[in-house]
């Protein structure tokens, strides 16, 4: 019998392409079963409780995956960092390595990595499945720790459960988190950036960067061990603290996943684990004049490609996400990199124009099934759990249900609105900003699919890049963000940041997400320590005073990003069904829509302010609720505070209707409810 895709018949022009989705339904639900045997994928998913060092009851156990290695010694502290016979483990079939050692071999803090031989070569490597990864500060050289602290973290939250709502995310990096030109730690982020967040309204946190990684400059993108939070921010019972410090705040944290690929470094990561590149990954060698062959490396990232078709890699991917559940107690991922797993020419230099690009044989299809296997073992774990997808082809079904044949994330990053942003900002004057375009670029998403919306992620604040403050305001972020400004950028660029945040969280629907410190309109780009700005932190932090002072307008911008967060907040379902449009008025630039009981005004107009502008509404009496015009947002205070109007009934041709009779000051955003009669 054929699986029954509603979402796909729903849709005529992908009927075409029906025995491809359904190959796919059929690949993946194979693939399971292959992969649980007797059990479920779940427990499939369970490599970390096998391999890996161990404390178990009367000793150590250590074992790896290396089957083209004709030896293994773990080396350290313990053994002087020489092989020593009692530290060479054994092989014991399958391309399984075991070592077993009495309790006093190893202790909690010592610093251990593998070495291993193999036909032709040998080398020094750290396990895959370390937990706990630590740079000598000094020789810069990475090890591995043992780490069996004498009082194990207990969790404050244990039952914590993701509430059914859209996720207002709080996008963020702990290490430039602090003010101060330093990285910064998770306890840090715990006592001093926690309370902001909660405060503001978000309800979702998610982590940039948590997995080890050995080029700080890389934002965590160029991971090398999966199984490591990187120890630069903390110890893990910080970690956890961390993150349970945030469930007792009702703040669910998402991790940036990274499965796209992994780091290149031989020493630090498994891209050649066992002398081969081909354990996990697609085979690639590297030419004598520095050129690279084969599909296993990425030609800009620099990386190593996993295969997703081998039961060693999807062993390795599929416990990780299940290790990160279970252990930290993180509430999902947000995946990155989708676009570059999911084709053969990863989404370089292609526009997607037609659905044939989604179904020919560019599409890796083995990484569309371990997708979808990830997202059952996530959910199988944690029903609750957030998955989102990071995907800029709009590949049709990834977040669909896997029972409708799709991939099964509940979220995908909506990165065509802050295009559409950028595209207005950057090449349309603000008197041809033609509102039903934007209308559509607000709300153009498949009807089967939930979507995360945001004005600017991280992407948009790297150097090189420009944020959307700074975009508008230009050097005027620098000398003219006082309040009673008279500087017409700086005016114009903190109206149009707060317009811009209403109306993506408020007409996309779904999820929102704010990068740290955007929300207030932060005013410098992020550039890493490296050897181009001379390893400077200066920009590798978040300047909260300048939010926190009540004569700037940062502060300003922050407390209308708190407003409007909070205004979703209350309302959890809010974003769930579509919006229904009022006007998308090209001459007068208003853009008007209703959710439920609460009605989005906004007038664009650079210079024109409406008097008595004619909005349908149900009869009724409404209440203002929101002004991006108030003082404390940092404007003109042109409304009266407290004002409440009622539909009146008006004619327009040979229609009657109830309507709002509304002055729209010039470059504001207002929100009305409707008040219960």
């Amino acid at each position: 019998m054929k699986p029954h895709l509603p979402v796909f018949t729903a849709d005529p022009y992908l009927a075409p392409y029906l025995p491809a989705v359904e190959r796919r339904l059929a690949r993946a639900n194979a693939l399971e079963r292959k992969l649980a045997g007797r059990g479920s994928l779940a427990d499939f998913a369970s490599a970390h409780e096998w391999y890996g060092l161990h404390r178990v009851r009367g000793g150590w156990t250590f074992r790896e995956h290396a089957p083209n290695a004709t030896a293994l010694w773990l080396v350290g502290d313990f053994s002087g960092w020489k092989r020593a016979p009692r530290f060479a483990a054994r092989a014991v079939g399958n391309g399984d390595w075991e070592l077993r050692l009495p309790a006093r071999a190893l202790s909690h803090g010592q610093f251990y990595r593998m070495e291993l031989a193999w036909p032709g070569g040998e080398g020094a490597r750290l396990p895959v499945y370390a937990r706990r990864v630590v740079q000598d500060p000094d020789t810069k050289i990475f090890a591995a720790q043992v780490w069996n602290p004498p009082r194990p973290y207990r969790w404050k939250h244990p039952g914590w459960r993701v509430p059914d709502r859209d996720p207002v995310i709080y996008e963020a990096h702990v290490g430039m988190a602090q003010e101060e030109p330093r990285v910064g730690t998770y306890a840090e982020f715990r006592e001093k950036v926690l309370p902001r967040i909660a405060a503001a309204g978000y309800d979702t946190i998610q982590l940039m960067a948590v997995m080890e990684h050995p080029y700080y400059g890389s934002f965590g993108y160029q991971v090398s061990n999966f199984f490591a939070a990187s120890s630069r921010f903390g110890t893990p019972e910080d970690l956890k603290a961390l993150v349970d410090a945030a469930h007792g705040l009702g703040l669910a944290v998402v991790m940036d996943l990274v499965h796209s690929h992994a780091v290149r470094n031989e020493l630090e990561g498994p891209a050649a684990l066992d002398g081969t590149h081909h354990l996990y990954f697609h085979d690639w060698r590297q030419n004598p004049d520095g050129s690279f062959e084969g599909r296993g490396h990425h030609p800009v990232w620099d990386s190593v490609l996993f295969d997703y078709g081998k039961i060693d890699a999807l062993h390795l991917l599929l416990s990780n996400v299940r290790f990160w559940l279970d252990e930290y107690k993180f509430d999902g991922f947000r995946f990155d990199g989708v676009t570059s797993m999911l084709y053969r020419h990863h989404g370089l230099g292609v526009d997607f124009v037609g659905y044939g690009q989604y179904f020919d044989d560019q599409v890796d299809e083995d990484a569309f099934a371990y997708l979808a296997l990830a997202n059952r073992v996530i959910h199988a774990v944690r029903p609750d759990a957030l998955t989102i997808a990071e995907d800029v082809s709009g590949m049709p079904g990834l977040a669909a249900p896997a029972s409708a044949g799709g991939a099964g994330f509940d979220y995908r990053m909506s990165m065509g609105v802050t295009e559409a942003w950028k595209t207005l900002l950057e090449k349309v004057p603000d008197e041809n900003w033609h509102v039903p375009w934007l209308w559509h670029a607000l709300t153009d998403k498949r009807a089967d699919e939930r979507v995360v919306s945001y004005v600017e992620c991280h992407d948009q604040s790297l150097v090189g890049g420009k944020t959307a403050l700074f975009r508008m305001a230009g050097t005027a972020v620098y000398d003219a963000m006082h309040r009673g400004t008279a500087d017409l950028r700086a005016q114009r660029a903190v109206a149009l940041h707060k317009m811009m945040r209403l109306a993506t969280l408020a007409a996309a629907g779904g999820g929102y997400l704010d990068f740290m410190g955007n929300e207030f309109g932060h005013p410098e780009w992020i550039d890493f320590p490296r050897e181009g700005n001379g390893w400077s932190y200066d920009h590798a932090r978040r300047r909260w005073s300048l939010a926190d002072d009540p004569n700037l307008l940062f502060s300003a911008l922050g407390a209308w990003g708190g407003a409007i967060v909070r205004l979703a907040a209350a309302r959890p379902h809010l974003l769930d069904a579509p919006p229904k449009l009022l006007a998308a008025d090209g001459d007068a630039h208003v853009l008007a829509f209703a959710r439920d009981d609460l009605f989005f005004v906004f007038n664009f107009h650079p210079s024109a302010s409406h008097v008595d502008y004619e909005l349908p509404v149900p009869p009724g009496r409404y209440e203002l609720l929101l002004d991006s015009d108030r003082p404390d947002f940092g404007g003109a205070g042109r409304l009266p505070a407290a004002l409440r109007l009622d539909a009146a009934w008006t004619t327009r041709g040979d229609q009657r209707f109830p309507a709002l009779r509304l002055y729209l000051p010039t470059r504001t955003a207002l929100v009305f409810r409707r008040i219960p009669s």
